[in-house]
């Protein structure tokens, strides 16, 4: 809408780059385009006022399909006035001079045309076809309402240009839109149950294979097991065959330095032997020269103490003898000469000179 300002008995008008605006005065048009800016009498002129810039019109009708089935058809149309000075003249698009304020609404006319004139091939043509085509035919019926709004006459005559028009979705009845929904919705759970009961076997392949690997790896640590027992077994067996040999050396050695000990005891001891017989024999040799001098000395020692005694008188004989009886008796501590053991003693005596 056009800004319209008062100074006294004029109004000024400021228009917009997307409006048109026309201004007669008696018939005449004074001044015409886009953007316009003015002065003028309210008295005198005649205002038009034809928005130019791209709208957009969007669409709701039921449509029928062959198989009598009710659906919707969304869509928009996008248009502009593309002669202004047409559509000035064919639809009311005036203005209150004094206000600027549109008097009749002159698009709502132009909306209620491309309304019907856009459902008519969109409902011709989803006539023809059944409610499982109908839906899936958005480009058909894109290019069938683009191609009648195009050729249309009526929107020329009132200046009117179609841009383009998009048809937005082609819907059934909530419950037939179910029911058709329903196919796919079990083809899709179908396929989820497959895949899930794939996923499922794959899981149980997997645990089997777990399980398998978990058996083969068990039965690898028993043969391992096994390895190590026995080589444990073997270490055993190794190590005491080594320990009893290393006994059997020490004792091997034990038994050679114990008869190199014995051979060197038993060599030693007939050495010592040896020597204390030749010691014996020696010491035997010379106690038997020393008691053959000894004897031979006390042969001659008796011999001349014989021939000492030969010489010597009778009484010197008897008192001799008698020292020497003397030191052969024990001690005597009293002595009681008789005149018996006297006249005994010297019985004696005399016999023994005899």
């Amino acid at each position: 809408m056009a800004d319209v300002s008062r100074r006294l008995f004029l109004r000024h008008l400021r228009g917009t780059p997307t409006s048109w605006v026309r201004h007669s005065t008696g018939g005449r048009v004074r001044r015409e385009g886009t953007g316009l800016s003015f002065w003028y009498r309210p008295l005198h002129a005649v205002l038009s006022e034809v928005p130019v810039d791209d709208r957009e019109l969007p669409l709701l009708f039921h449509a029928r399909t062959g198989d009598f089935a009710d659906v919707t058809v969304q869509a928009t149309v996008t248009y502009r006035v593309a002669d202004p000075a047409l559509a000035a003249t064919r639809l009311d698009f005036s203005v209150d001079p004094r206000t600027g304020v549109a008097r009749a609404r002159p698009l709502d006319q132009v909306a209620t045309l491309l309304a019907e004139l856009a459902q008519q091939p969109a409902l011709d043509l989803l006539a023809r076809v059944p409610l499982a085509e109908a839906l899936t035919t958005i480009a058909p019926v894109r290019e069938a309402v683009s191609a009648a709004l195009g050729t249309e006459p009526r929107l020329a005559d009132v200046g009117v240009a179609v841009v383009s028009a998009r048809v937005v979705a082609i819907r059934p009845e909530p419950e037939l839109e179910r029911a058709l929904q329903t196919p796919t919705r079990e083809a899709v759970q179908v396929e989820a149950d497959r895949a899930t009961y794939a996923r499922r076997a794959q899981a149980v392949e997997q645990e089997r294979s777990i399980a398998e690997n978990e058996l083969q790896n068990k039965i690898e640590l028993a043969r391992r097991e096994q390895q190590l027992v026995e080589q444990h077994g073997a270490n055993t067996r190794r190590r005491a065959e080594l320990d009893a040999a290393a006994e059997l050396a020490a004792a091997q050695g034990k038994a050679e330095r114990e008869k190199v000990a014995d051979a060197a005891a038993a060599e030693r001891a007939r050495v010592l032997s040896t020597a204390e017989a030749e010691k014996e024999r020696v010491l035997a040799a010379a106690k038997a020269d020393g008691v053959r001098v000894l004897g031979q000395a006390e042969a001659e020692s008796e011999t001349a103490r014989l021939a000492a005694y030969a010489q010597l008188p009778v009484e010197v004989l008897h008192a001799l003898a008698l020292r020497e009886l003397a030191g052969q008796l024990p001690q005597i501590g009293q002595l009681t000469v008789t005149p018996d053991l006297l006249a005994d003693l010297l019985t004696r005596l005399g016999g023994s000179d005899r």
